[in-house]
This record gives structure tokens, C-alpha cells and sequence, in this order.
């Protein structure tokens, strides 16, 4: 009898223990799964000079570089883009990197430099892209940031181009880049008095006029490569109105005036006139 009742003690303890265990091991399982791990360490910070234009002429130039030295490397490496920028948008590539030049400190600036943002443009509320905050008439504005500098080359075009209070801009000869100086201050691109004047000096003490000629060709003359004078194209399949712009070098504004045309819209076997109608 007692054996019976010893038996069943030692069975009933031992069923405790390993539930006992059991439990013990489901909690500290369910204690695991649950624990959540919180990071401090910090994301790298991006290079602020991580700019992917052919820079290789700035980037060249020694760190004691002069101004006048950073000044010419800065119209080589952007001339090209301002002239593309006349093409599209009928912007004056002199006006473009006058602006350039004077806003970004011949790309020495610190908010250019951090941002890649050449002209000053603020964040304003429809920026969705990335974005700075620089000192400028007040502490911490926001900016507009780039992830490539002709990325706010094309901004700026888009900037003056869809906005009304710019529109008297585009009445003016695209030749004409003291109008264009004193336009910009009056529609109230900057609060500086002297904006107009500065933008002057910078073009004229650089020549940067040379730069719309080149788009404009003096008088609008359009040659061949073999110096024969074209009157008349034909748009062909994929033709669109900035890429037979280019080709004969002049403005898609400048093309679409020839041929009275109000929008952009173009067609297969359509006549173009490469000049004033009214000259010939």
C-alpha cells in the first residue's frame, strides 16, 4: 500500500516539474521573438559634391585656382548647356550663365556646392524633389537640390518659362540681354537694385553675347554644310519642332514664328519655313 502511494508521488512530481520546464522554455522563447532592436548609428551623409556633369575642367583647376581661372572653366563646362537651353526655351544662353555666374559664385558657392543649385531657386510649394536650408535674406530658406547641376540648369528655364510674371520676358529680342537683365529685377527674380547692372557687367566683360549669336547665327542665317541656303523643310517620321530647331540652328520659339504655328504639334510631310516669310 505504501509502495502504491510512493509511486504515485514521484509520478505526480515529476509531471509538475516538466510542465514547470515547459513554460519556463515557451516564455523565454516568446520573450525572444518579441524584442525589437533600435539603431542609433546614423546613414552616411551624401558627398555634396557628388555632381555627375562632365565637370573635368573645373575639377581640374587647383585648389588656389584664381577667380578669373574658375570663372572660365565654369562658362567652358556650362556653355553647352546654356546653348541647349536657348534652343528649347528661347532663354538667351548669355542671360543663363550670367545668372549662373552671379548666383552660384562661378560654382564656388556654398549652397552650389551642396545642392548643386546654381540659381538660387527656393523650395516654394510645388517642389516635391529633394531640399536644403541656406541662409539667404533669411536664416534657414529653403532650396531646391539637384542631383545634377544641369538638372537646375533645366529648372531655371522651366522657372522663368511657366511663370506669368516672366512672360514680358519673352517679347523681348533674344539678342537684347540688357532688356533681359532689367526685365528679370523688375519681375522680381532678385531684391538686389543692382541685379540688373551685375548680370550687364558679367556678360559684357565675357563676351557671353558670342554664345547667343552662335544659336541666333547673326541674322538668322541657315546654311547647308556645304553653304547652300535652305528655304523650306520637310518634317520626316520622328522630326519633332526642337530637333529640327537645332539642326538648323535657331529657336524652336524663332521656327514656330516662321510658320505661325501656336502649339508644338507637327506632321509627317509638313512644310516648314526656315526664314521670315516676309523677307523673301
Amino acid at each position: 500500500m505504501w509502495i502504491r502511494i510512493f509511486t504515485l508521488l514521484i509520478v505526480g512530481l515529476l509531471m509538475v516539474g516538466c510542465k514547470s520546464k515547459k513554460n519556463v522554455m515557451q516564455r523565454k522563447h516568446r520573450a525572444q521573438t518579441e524584442r525589437v532592436i533600435i539603431s542609433k548609428e546614423k546613414p552616411p551623409k551624401e558627398p555634396i559634391n557628388a555632381i555627375t556633369t562632365d565637370e573635368s575642367e573645373i575639377e581640374s583647376l587647383p585648389v588656389n585656382a584664381s577667380y578669373a581661372e574658375t570663372l572660365e572653366a565654369y562658362i567652358n563646362t556650362y556653355s553647352d548647356i546654356a546653348k541647349e537651353e536657348m534652343l528649347q526655351y528661347g532663354i538667351p544662353a548669355s542671360i543663363t550663365l550670367a545668372q549662373g555666374i552671379l548666383e552660384s559664385g562661378a560654382g564656388r558657392g556654398e549652397l552650389t556646392k551642396k545642392a548643386n543649385n546654381h540659381f538660387g531657386i527656393k523650395c516654394h510649394t510645388e517642389w516635391e524633389g529633394e531640399r536644403v536650408y541656406h541662409d539667404d535674406d533669411e536664416k534657414g530658406e529653403c532650396f531646391r537640390k539637384y542631383k545634377d547641376p544641369k538638372y537646375s540648369f533645366r529648372d531655371h528655364s522651366l522657372f522663368l518659362t511657366q511663370r506669368s510674371r516672366y512672360q514680358d520676358l519673352f517679347k523681348l529680342r533674344k539678342d537684347d540681354y540688357k532688356g533681359w537683365a532689367r526685365g528679370l529685377k523688375k519681375a522680381g527674380y532678385a531684391t538686389d537694385p543692382k541685379y540688373p547692372d551685375k548680370l550687364i557687367g558679367i556678360i559684357e566683360k565675357n563676351d557671353l553675347t558670342r554664345f547667343d549669336h552662335q544659336i541666333l547665327g547673326g541674322s538668322v542665317q541657315v546654311t547647308t554644310s556645304d553653304d547652300v541656303e535652305i528655304n523650306t523643310y520637310t518634317v520626316g517620321k520622328g522630326d519633332t519642332l526642337y530637333s529640327i530647331a537645332r539642326r538648323f540652328n535657331m529657336t524652336v520659339e524663332t521656327l514656330k514664328e516662321y510658320n505661325g504655328l501656336q502649339s508644338n504639334t507637327i506632321s509627317v510631310g509638313q512644310v516648314l519655313y526656315l526664314h521670315s516669310v516676309k523677307d523673301h
